[in-house]
């Protein structure tokens, strides 16, 4: 398994295998990885078969925190995760540092950033209003970096992948971005590498998401619902536990996340709640 510091470095290797007839495909990562990102891993192995390469970036990106959110306090263990990725079969991990990526940025001589204005505006838009700017901007470097082919994202950051796939499309990036399904823990809690703040009191509570999400796919089967009245719902479950607080629940379309006044099947819910001072975001298919 090759690793890999510099974009020259990963861009000359990426030349090569591309020039060699090997696809590439790429999974970005902020690292702390868990059986979510095996997943993607195995998918992106899946897709480009025998004679192909698997990339694995790991990069804790300084630009989609806000100035309010703890970047220090993000989970990290590099160790553990190169084992990780050996073991997944993952053929080169890129690990950029900030110096590399955002040269200059340290004495305010960094000025180029990627802004997406029509998906992003929304849900985590809104709850975090630069995070959409740090997130396209650093998905774009990485892949004029990596060079991939199509790259791999979860669909428990559903806004994020369609924004990138937004931006992927407007940009004319030559390559094809995959959503795979959300991987869960026995109870339903979708992985992150947040949950391991959680204290087990806070662990139990957490699973209302994903009631959450599974009590109003259950309403909108039998029938249209309005979305004012479901909202009502997902808080009113939400206040019932003692360590949790909705941020926001939004109901809307799967493709262009436009909001709904009215929900049927087949739309899209995505909420985000904090329990504890743990902040976790799920979505799903309704």
């Amino acid at each position: 398994m090759r690793i890999l510091k510099t974009p020259r470095s990963m861009q000359r290797i990426s030349s090569t295998w591309r020039r060699e007839g090997r696809p590439i495909g790429f999974v970005p990562t902020m690292g702390f990885l868990h059986d979510g990102h095996l997943s993607l891993v195995q998918e992106a192995c899946r897709r480009v078969g025998s004679n192909g390469v698997v990339v694995l970036s790991i990069y804790v990106n300084p630009t989609q925190f806000s100035p309010t959110e703890d970047l220090s306090r993000y989970p990290r263990d590099l160790p553990r995760d190169l084992r990780l990725c050996q073991k997944a079969g993952v053929d080169a991990v890129f690990l950029p540092t900030d110096l590399v990526m955002y040269p200059g940025r340290a004495t305010g001589d960094y000025s180029t950033y990627v802004v997406e204005e029509r998906l992003s505006v929304g849900m985590e838009g809104s709850s975090r209003p630069t995070h959409f700017r740090g997130v396209a901007t650093i998905v774009a470097k990485l892949f004029n970096c990596v060079l991939p082919e199509f790259a791999v994202f979860g669909a428990k950051d559903w806004q994020q992948a369609a924004v990138v796939r937004r931006m992927s499309r407007d940009l004319n990036f030559p390559l094809k971005v995959i959503i795979a399904p959300t991987r869960r823990e026995p109870d339903g809690l979708a992985l992150s590498s947040r949950n391991k703040f959680l204290n087990p009191d806070e662990r139990a509570q957490a699973t209302v998401l994903i009631e959450s999400i599974r009590a109003c796919r259950e309403q909108v089967t039998r029938k249209a619902r309005r979305t004012d009245e479901l909202k009502a719902e997902v808080a009113h479950r939400v206040a019932e536990r003692p360590s949790a607080r909705l941020d926001y629940v939004e109901f809307f379309n799967p493709d262009t996340l436009e909001p709904l006044a009215r929900v049927n099947r087949g739309a899209q819910m995505a909420l985000a709640v904090f329990v504890g001072k743990t902040r976790l975001i799920d979505n799903g298919r309704l």
